[in-house]
């Protein structure tokens, strides 16, 4: 089981950024599935995550309003559409997947998910 996370890179404050994560070695439809970061210096944290079983959607506060989380169970991918960037979102970003059929509870909780992506840097400047 794998996941490559995709579409990092520099951007200004205030502009977008969309993320992207493929999943391979089984199908993630049945998989809780977030994204979370770490920014230089800190700690992980958490920010969006999507469940399986009633497509629910959880956000860190600090990003909510402003990324957008979304899963393509077709595609075995899982995207973060971030807009509105702030200098302070500057971090490279995790996608993680849990076990089949796992619901995670809080969804924030990181030892809920066993697979995680290499990560992706994000840079806003200000």
């Amino acid at each position: 089981v794998q996941l490559q996370a995709s579409g990092g890179g520099l951007v200004q404050a205030g502009g977008s950024l969309s993320l992207s994560c493929a999943g391979s070695g089984r199908a993630f439809s049945t998989s809780p599935l977030a994204w979370f970061r770490q920014a230089p210096g800190k700690e992980r944290t958490f920010v969006a995550a999507s469940a399986w079983n009633d497509y629910s959607t959880y956000y860190a506060d600090p990003v909510k309003g402003r990324f957008t989380i979304s899963r393509d169970n077709a595609k075995n991918t899982v995207a973060l559409q971030m807009n509105s960037l702030k200098p302070e979102d500057t971090a490279v970003y995790y996608c993680a997947a849990g076990d089949p059929f796992r619901i995670c509870r809080p969804a924030e909780r990181g030892a809920c998910y066993n697979y995680w992506g290499q990560g992706t840097l994000v840079t806003v400047s200000s």
